[in-house]
């Protein structure tokens, strides 16, 4: 370090002498370490202890970046504590149970002061006198009770902070800005919307009203203590994936990183090409190195997980100061409020689900079938003399499952086509990104509606855990099936012996040996309508999405009776079952409060795509 710089720090150290730098710096300096690795080290750990300090040092001894001049990004929120604070992580568990995970959940319950903003390393001690400084002239003047007023839209829900409260907090924050400026030389930026604690954000519009109800649940008492919070993070890493560790790995090679359990590592999802599937590149929090990890030695964490917390200072709501005892005043600076622990009770857990919860029944249409692609000869086209299934066009599946018969049996009864097999990932892969929780399924026991649930599970990751219950009595209009008995489907065993995962000990509403061919229209929407009510009553614990996997005329003879609207006539059913594409959906949901089921938008989107007609080479270039 060249003697200019050295005479710096010290300069510096001699001016902060008195504010309990010195007790921590002078402990590190005399250890070797530089002042300005020591003033980093500091500032990454919240400038806690030496001790703390110089373990991220021995931590950090092959950081490349260790000598980089690169300071920590800070803000400050206003963060509730005591009961309010409970009910808030309360709802962050619910919310992410029921509608799963949003943007909010990566950040704890806070309302944003101020932007980021930068502090040099050896002026971070200057801010925590900033923020005392603030927070003492505005304490008598601090709002009683800090109204939150619940405001919902299609992809936000949160608490707005309105009138006189607003402006005191935002005086507030103006005057951490002007000391901070005048202390720590750095420019802050006080947040120009309005004042808010976001509950939900970026959310799929269909969990909207489970949100607002579980919000509204939130009671908001006065007694409540608002504390103002300074963090920071590592600038480098803002647009980087987190990644948490969960098991310890020792690197085979000279580019891995060595991995601990609760280690942290930041992700570039730019630079991911040069790694093998399976692995990725990071950059290690604990250490500061880079290299190659197994990513299923981690998962996603919270942007906020990496965040060090520094300084807090508490204003005390709803309590007579003149009243506190000596250690609630000590907390009001430079500590932090530990709220006493009450758990949650069995009945509280209970109320709280019973107005948030609900069913709903998602029912969808098969994935493409392949005779609907090559008609009704197409077995022939698959077929060798000797009755064996071969594959002559990239649309036929790779293979098809044993059956008793033979091949013939698929004659009326085929399976998805290949482009039906990737409509049913994409549906599943859809499904999962949404968010939505699917608890049980049922399918019609025709193969491209067994096929079509399997696929859609195993995107879900949900094929070992939820098993498919097989209910012939939500199976196709039998007047619409070919030959005057009816087709031969796959047995229980069949479907077992295929690696289908179907429950064997389920009892459906309709044995296959029931069905009758040529049924009238009565006898099918009446079989639709008991089944549903049979699917509906058997998983009444099952407080989430029932997934039923069956043909386009599902979507209107299962989710009638559910809507309780009488059946339609029998041509106009008719010409609308023709335009349900394949994967067609229609999304039900319970309203409990008003005792029906409604329609809504399913959780994603229509799957649109086109034709793709036969090609053969010879044909177009000997015929040209």
């Amino acid at each position: 370090m060249a003697a200019s710089e050295t005479q710096l720090y010290a300069k510096v150290s001699n001016k902060l002498k008195g504010r309990s730098t010195s007790s921590l710096l002078e402990p590190l300096l005399a250890k070797g370490f530089p002042a300005h690795t020591a003033f980093k080290a500091l500032a990454a750990t919240g400038r806690k202890t030496a001790e703390e300090a110089a373990e991220w040092l021995h931590s950090h001894c092959n950081d490349p970046s260790l000598d980089d001049p690169i300071p920590q990004e800070y803000t400050l929120f206003l963060c509730p504590t005591g009961s309010l604070l409970e009910k808030l992580q309360e709802f962050w568990r619910e919310s992410k149970h029921q509608c799963a995970k949003n943007k909010a959940h990566e950040i704890f319950p806070h309302m944003t002061l101020c932007d980021f903003f930068t502090c040099e390393d050896h002026k971070v001690e200057c801010l925590y006198e900033a923020l005392k400084r603030a927070g003492d002239q505005i304490l008598g003047s601090f709002p009683s009770v800090v109204p939150l007023v619940l405001h919902s839209s299609i992809s936000y829900l949160g608490f707005f902070i309105n009138d006189s409260p607003a402006d005191v907090i935002r005086e507030f924050t103006m005057m951490f800005a002007t000391e901070a400026s005048v202390l720590a030389d750095c420019t802050v930026k006080p947040c120009t919307k309005q004042l808010h604690l976001t509950l939900a954000h970026k959310f799929y519009p269909h969990h909207q009203r489970t949100l607002e109800q579980l919000a509204r649940a939130i009671p908001l008492g006065p007694g409540c203590q608002w504390t103002a919070a300074l963090y920071s993070r590592d600038m480098r890493f803002v647009h980087y994936q987190t990644l948490k560790v969960l098991f310890q790995y020792k690197p085979q090679n000279v580019d891995e990183l060595m991995l601990s359990p609760g280690d942290y590592i930041f992700v570039d999802p730019t630079q991911q090409e040069e790694a093998s599937e399976g692995w990725v590149i990071g950059i290690s929090q604990r250490t500061g190195c880079r290299g190659f990890l197994p990513e299923n030695y981690t998962e996603r964490a919270n942007e906020s997980d990496t965040w060090v917390k520094h300084r807090t200072y508490t204003f005390s709501l709803a309590m007579d100061l003149n009243t506190r005892k000596d250690g609630e005043a000590s907390n009001r600076w430079n500590g932090e409020f530990h709220p006493p622990q009450t758990p949650r009770t069995i009945s509280s857990v209970l109320a709280l689900q019973a107005t948030i919860l609900r069913r709903s029944v998602l029912v969808v249409r098969h994935g493409e079938r392949v005779d609907q692609i090559f008609g009704k000869l197409w077995l022939q086209q698959c077929s060798t003399p000797d009755g064996k299934y071969y594959r002559p066009d990239l649309n036929f599946p790779c293979s098809l499952p044993r059956r008793r018969n033979g091949i013939k049996d698929f004659e009326n009864d085929p399976p998805l086509s290949s482009c039906g097999i990737f409509q049913s990932r994409l549906a599943g892969e859809a499904l999962l990104d949404s968010g939505i929780r699917i608890t049980s399924v049922f399918v019609s026991p025709a193969l491209r509606c067994v096929q079509t649930a399997k696929h859609i599970l195993e995107e879900l990751k949900l094929e070992k855990k939820i098993k498919i219950r097989v209910e012939p009595g939500i199976f196709e209009w039998t007047k619409w099936e070919v030959g005057k008995i009816m087709p031969p489907l796959m047995t229980m065993e069949e479907l077992k012996e295929a690696n289908f995962n179907v429950d064997t000990n389920y009892r459906p509403a309709f044995p296959l040996s029931s069905l009758i061919p040529a049924e009238s229209y009565d006898e099918y929407v009446n079989r639709c309508s008991v089944s549903v009510e049979r699917i509906v009553s058997t998983s009444l614990q099952d407080l989430g999405v029932i997934l039923v996997v069956s043909h386009g005329s599902a979507l209107d003879s299962c989710t009638r009776p559910l809507l309780g609207l009488p059946p339609r006539e029998k041509e106009d059913f008719a010409q609308l079952v023709r335009k349900i594409p394949s994967l067609g959906m229609c999304f039900c949901e319970e309203n409990k409060k008003e005792g029906k089921w409604e329609l809504v938008d399913p959780p994603v989107k229509t799957l649109t795509h086109g034709s793709n007609s036969a090609f053969n080479w010879r044909n177009w270039i000997l015929g040209n």
